[in-house]
């Protein structure tokens, strides 16, 4: 009996060491603007390995104020070094694999496996083929294989996060420069073709100051509208990508919600936001959590929002001085939050499992922020060419995963989807 007890304990145990063994983080770590302090932290099984794996590896810095983090392959990474003014790739392992040129206040990232864009604040753009000059933010589109800008194009003011979905680019403008520019608040996400660098759409949300990290989950897109820290609130946005392409008026592309989300992930079919607002006039910083699934939102304004997130996550992050990120990893569906603390001093990773169990918190830098997991196996799989129709599968039960690497149970035609490490679109 006993040995049966032992059996079954043993069981349990490695069952739970091979679900923390699948979690790995590359995590941000912001440090102080201007001190050419920021770091990259490395979390893997439960246990921050390093906070400072940039420099363990390559006996350098990472720079100033590293503001996003992607993936671009399997053996490729990229990081936005806002203060540094440029975009540094790595490995997996944090080996430095060049940089780009310079790429003044550069904000976000993303890719499609041959370019990265990234988003500027700045008017000027060094390209491989001269100097190009813009009156609001831009684009630049950098070569992987030479890391060489070769073209930009010019969208809003400050613009912010993007997200590459179905052959386009969708940036969220924020014009956040108005308090000190002679330019009010933006409130338009800039369609851009990436192959031809133009903007093919402006789609005006109705809402200012686009700020932050976007969500991408099937065709929609959760975005933060900061409002102006005075009378005009922050909000939520949501944007249908299909209907923006479809060519539907902006009206039909877009919903907004009262509820705040300061910071935002895709879960399996909803976003989880957490809403942390500063109002200037009364002082005072409020916090709000929602799980909101944009497909019923779209479908009936009045439902499709929750003020809720999975099991303890809402009590324990309000327990943080100051939440800073919320991410769930695609790959496992485990929760990720970053408390900056006192924003100069080392602040904390929070971790719970896909059902909202705390399971721990743990000493990162000062001010972490973005964060990007690494496949558990070790395989990304989805930056390879698209396949047109199902790809030809060893296994034709494969799973089929969205561009976020989430299991999709429901594919829907005409959209892109990853089955057997290979991008296709369903038809």
């Amino acid at each position: 009996m006993k040995l049966k007890h032992y059996l079954l304990c043993a069981l349990v145990a490695l069952t739970a060491f091979n679900a923390a063994a699948l979690e790995k983080l590359f995590v941000l770590d912001k440090g102080l603007w201007q001190s050419d302090n920021g770091r990259l932290s490395y979390f893997e099984n439960g246990a921050m390995v390093s906070n400072q794996l940039f420099l363990d590896v390559n006996k350098q810095k990472l720079g100033d104020t590293p503001n996003d983090i992607i993936q671009i392959s399997d053996h490729l990474f990229a990081i936005a070094v806002n203060g540094s003014s440029l975009v540094q790739f790595i490995d997996e392992t944090g080996k430095a694999m060049g940089t780009s040129g310079e790429i003044a206040n550069v904000r976000y990232l993303a890719s499609d496996g041959k370019y990265v864009y990234a988003t500027s604040y700045a008017h000027t753009c060094a390209t491989a083929s001269g100097t190009m000059d813009f009156t609001r933010g831009f684009v630049a589109k950098i070569d992987i294989a030479t890391k060489e800008t070769v073209t930009a194009v010019e969208v809003g003011y400050e613009p912010e996060s993007l997200v590459l979905y179905n052959g386009r680019l969708f940036v969220a403008n924020s014009g956040g420069y108005s308090y000190s520019e002679s330019h009010d608040y933006e409130q338009t996400v800039s369609v851009v073709d990436p192959e031809t660098m133009k903007v093919v759409r402006t789609v005006d949300t109705g809402k200012i100051n686009l700020y932050g990290q976007m969500a991408l989950l099937d065709n929609y897109l959760c975005i933060s509208s900061c409002g102006d820290y005075y009378s005009t609130p922050a909000c939520t946005v949501l944007l249908d990508c299909d209907a923006v392409l479809a060519g539907k008026p902006d009206a039909d592309c877009v919903r907004t919600l009262p509820s705040v989300c300061t910071f935002c992930t895709a879960g399996k079919d909803c976003f989880y936001t957490v809403g942390s607002t500063f109002n200037y006039t009364t002082s005072q910083n409020t916090f709000e959590f929602n799980t909101i699934r944009p497909a019923e939102v779209f479908s009936n304004a009045n439902t499709g929002v929750t003020a809720t997130l999975p099991g303890t996550m809402c009590d324990d992050i309000k327990k943080m001085k100051q939440p800073n990120f919320l991410y769930m990893n695609p790959y496992t569906s485990y929760f990720y939050a970053t408390d900056a603390d006192d924003y100069t001093t080392a602040g904390y990773l929070y971790q719970w499992d896909p059902e909202g169990k705390f399971l721990g918190s743990y000493r990162a830098y000062i001010c972490p922020e973005n964060m990007v997991a690494l496949p558990p196996d070790g395989h990304f799989g989805g930056v390879e060419d698209i396949v047109i129709d199902r790809p030809a599968a060893d296994d034709p039960d494969a799973p089929v995963y969205n561009l976020q690497g989430i299991p999709v149970t429901d594919p829907v035609p005409g959209h892109v989807y990853i089955r057997n490490g290979r991008k296709f679109i369903l038809r």
